[in-house]
């Protein structure tokens, strides 16, 4: 999921003290001509709450071996979102399958303003004011994702300063 993006940032999950949020388990079944299989398949987030946030699907026919599973997929994923003052640089819009997503930066003291999937990620980046809207399918796998590309296309100040071979100060007075 992260190479459309050019400036991503990966980091490995080593030193690092990530906490997980479990963000939803959902039985699954197969029906097969013995009858019924269950299983279950649950997405986690995982993150620092400094920047650093990543996120996994396990599926197994336990839930606490799935949600193991999902725990290290969800390390092995893991980037860095840049965060300015405890909320996000800009405002930005995600999409993935029928999922849309709109964050938005919010002063200090506001919260996070979100809901179920949006919530467990911001929460788990370490963003504590924000405002955001889910749009579209509520599928928390949809939602989870759209929220991380909102995210992987936010940009700081310096980062676009350094792209543009200009001054930090430049970038905000032209």
């Amino acid at each position: 999921m992260m190479q459309g993006y050019k400036n991503v940032e990966r980091v490995k999950p080593s030193g690092l003290e990530l906490v997980d949020r479990l963000v939803g388990v959902q039985r699954v079944t197969k029906v097969t001509k013995g009858g019924r299989a269950f299983g279950f398949s649950a997405i986690v987030v995982v993150g620092d709450g400094n920047g650093v946030v990543g996120h996994g699907l396990g599926k197994s026919k336990d839930v606490s071996s799935a949600i193991a599973k999902a725990v290290e997929d969800a390390k092995k994923n893991l980037v860095r979102i840049p965060i300015l003052n405890g909320t996000l640089p800009h405002e930005q819009k995600g999409k993935f399958g029928g999922a849309k997503v709109f964050i938005k930066p919010a002063s200090n003291g506001t919260g996070v303003i979100a809901g179920g999937a949006v919530r467990a990620v911001l929460e788990s980046v370490g963003i504590h004011d924000v405002l955001s809207k889910s749009q579209g399918s509520s599928n928390p796998h949809n939602v989870v994702k759209a929220t991380f590309d909102a995210l992987l296309q936010l940009r700081s100040a310096a980062l676009i300063a350094k792209q543009r071979g200009i001054s930090l100060e430049k970038v905000f007075n032209g």
